[in-house]
């Protein structure tokens, strides 16, 4: 029996894709996404609903018997004054609906691995080469472009694959709707494959993935996503919900299904933005030009920005004097989703930073003012700053997720921490490794952290003062070990929610002194009779005399016979070792030990 796709038959019956997914839940048949596929029988059924809708739409619609006509309304010359104004106002009344936000643009960012095609695959779908402008072709900074696809408009933002860049990919992720990770099928994943996807994780958007190069002899697209569950992310034919799109930017093949997707995709995230609302935007670079000055790249995300318009991007703002599209060609107004180039700023402002306007200089001024006061504040807060139960736990009865981001010397050592760390879960408490890498830790890694709310753990490698530096100034720990267990430990003071141990005491045993025997490089040692309990060295010790106690300290030995051992049972005797050289026959030696209070 054959399957079809949701959204070809949604598109075949003229229906929206929601309008599917909707007429499937009604019929309880599971799916992943629009991109899933049914069976023959469910097609026909959904075929019957809609033509029964249809019908029915039909009947409401059919006009009613003539068997009583119905006067034809007086003219409004011949209608008294009263009479003319309620026909007028029930007549505007109809027409007046509620104004819909209108749907933007999808903005998609693409990442992916150095040369893995991502500018490849951006130049044959806006049809221009933007590589050959490019140093040895790779991007070298964040370019938002619009692109006329035969799916309408779509923004892409092409951010750089190099690791060097990984700081402006962060920030490339956090401004649009969805993710494209691109591939290639003859490297599967690399290092900064992974760095990419984390980011597109953080950044919580959707995530499609284009294997590119599927044109090459050794293409090997089946790797590719094996691969990729091995990080949890499971391709659709697997049985998961990551829509992944073989693809080739120099053939063409598979590009026209990509779009599709990301249609699909923008059309299930109902993507809206009010063009005659307040505006907001974002950066996504800036850079000083000897002739013009400041030129910085605005994302419009709502609202209208119009030349004239004071803007205000952190504590600084500026004057909109001129606006390019992404053709290099001088508009007047961008509306949502538009990227554009902006002179006006008189410093350049750093990519990710949030715009929005002012009605005068006035008001821009006072917008400054206030977010200068509010950093001064915010500072000294965080200074004196002592986090609560709530905010170190998370609200009573939640599942928490302590995110963490993991660096060591050698692949073997994070197998290792990985291993020892999946057994740590519980029902409260989710570990979730969001980047697992070779080597020290980069300001990548410290963007990352301080999007996703993650510490970063190190094993046998350090931060350099760079990167440290970043890691202060965002408020993130980055943690080394050179010992795996301190490492352990310090995931477990996470899972309990940095609270602070609470320790009893705890009886162990008790023994009598029946002789002392004097030892030349031990000092005393108490030859002892287990009364009861046991004794384990290194417990503590209280030794009493009568009803005296006479010594608080520590068992630093314990010996049956000539061995030394680590705990003796009731009813054996053995030499016990104080570091105290006091003890006497008759003595009763108490031994107890610390234990960490499990806390409701």
């Amino acid at each position: 029996m054959s399957k079809v796709r949701i959204y070809t038959l949604a598109k075949d019956l003229g229906v929206d894709n929601a309008k599917m997914l909707e007429l499937l839940d009604s019929l309880g048949v599971s799916y992943k996404s629009v991109s899933s596929t049914i069976e023959e029988d469910t097609v026909e059924l959904i075929k019957q609903i809609l033509e029964e809708e249809g019908q029915a739409a039909s009947a409401d619609a059919a006009p009613a018997p003539a068997s009583a006509p119905q006067p034809a309304p007086a003219p409004p010359e011949a209608q008294s004054a009263p009479q003319a104004t309620a026909t007028a106002t029930a007549e505007r009344e109809p027409q007046a609906p509620a104004r819909e936000v209108p749907h933007r643009a999808p903005v998609v960012t693409i990442m992916g691995h150095v040369d893995h095609g991502k500018t490849s695959l951006l130049d044959y779908i806006r049809k221009t080469k933007v590589a050959a402008k490019e140093a040895g072709g790779i991007t070298q900074h964040v370019g938002a472009f619009e692109a006329k696809t035969s799916k309408g408009r779509v923004v892409f933002i092409d951010t750089p694959g190099h690791e060097a860049f990984t700081t402006i990919r962060a920030r490339g992720a956090n401004v649009a709707d969805i993710a494209i990770i691109v591939i290639a099928a003859d490297d599967s994943l690399m290092p900064q494959t992974r760095e990419a996807i984390a980011h597109a994780q953080a950044a919580k958007v959707p995530m499609l993935v284009a294997i590119n190069k599927v044109d090459l002899p050794q293409a090997d697209p089946e790797r590719v996503k094996t691969d990729l569950t091995q990080l949890n992310l499971v391709p659709e034919e697997y049985g998961g919900d990551l829509i992944v799109v073989p693809v080739s930017a120099k053939t063409g093949e598979g590009v026209e299904d990509l779009l599709e997707y990301i249609s699909l995709t923008a059309e299930l995230e109902d993507l809206r933005a009010d063009p005659k609302g307040d505006f907001s935007g974002v950066i996504i670079e800036s850079r000083v030009d000897r002739q013009a000055g400041v030129l910085a790249t605005v994302m419009v995300q709502q609202g209208t920005l119009h030349v004239g318009d004071f803007l205000v991007v952190g504590e600084n703002y500026g004057k909109v004097k001129a606006m390019t599209d992404s053709n290099g060609g001088r508009i007047k107004e961008a509306g949502p989703s538009t990227p554009v180039q902006v002179l006006g700023f008189s410093e350049a402002p750093s990519s990710g930073e949030k715009v929005v306007s002012a009605k005068n200089e006035h008001a821009a001024r006072e917008i400054v003012a206030q977010r200068v006061e509010g950093r001064r504040d915010a500072e000294n807060a965080r200074i004196q700053r002592k986090k609560t139960l709530e905010e170190m736990m998370g609200p009573l009865g939640e599942t928490r997720t302590v995110n963490l981001i993991l660096r060591a010397d050698t692949q073997g050592s994070l197998e290792a921490i990985q291993g020892i760390l999946a057994k740590k879960e519980t029902e409260d408490v989710k570990l979730n490794v969001m980047l697992a890498g070779i080597g020290s830790p980069t300001e990548g890694d410290v963007l990352l952290a301080s999007t996703a709310e993650a510490t970063i753990l190190c094993f046998n490698v350090t931060a350099s003062g760079g990167v440290k530096k970043a890691a202060e100034q965002r408020d993130i720990e980055i943690k080394s070990f050179r010992i795996i267990y301190e490492l352990i430990d310090e995931v477990d003071r996470l899972i309990r929610g940095n609270v602070e141990p609470v320790f009893e005491e705890r009886y162990l045993g008790r023994a009598e002194v029946r002789m002392v025997i004097r030892h030349p490089k031990s000092g005393n040692i108490a030859g002892s009779y287990v009364t009861d309990g046991m004794l384990r060295r290194n417990a503590r010790a209280k030794v009493t005399r009568g009803r005296q106690v006479v010594y608080e300290g520590t068992i630093v030995g314990l010996k049956r016979f000539k061995d030394d051992v680590r705990e003796v049972q009731t009813g054996y005797e053995c030499g016990i070792n104080l570091d105290w050289n006091d003890v006497m026959e008759g003595d009763i030696i108490e031994a107890s030990e610390m234990v960490e209070v499990a806390q409701a």
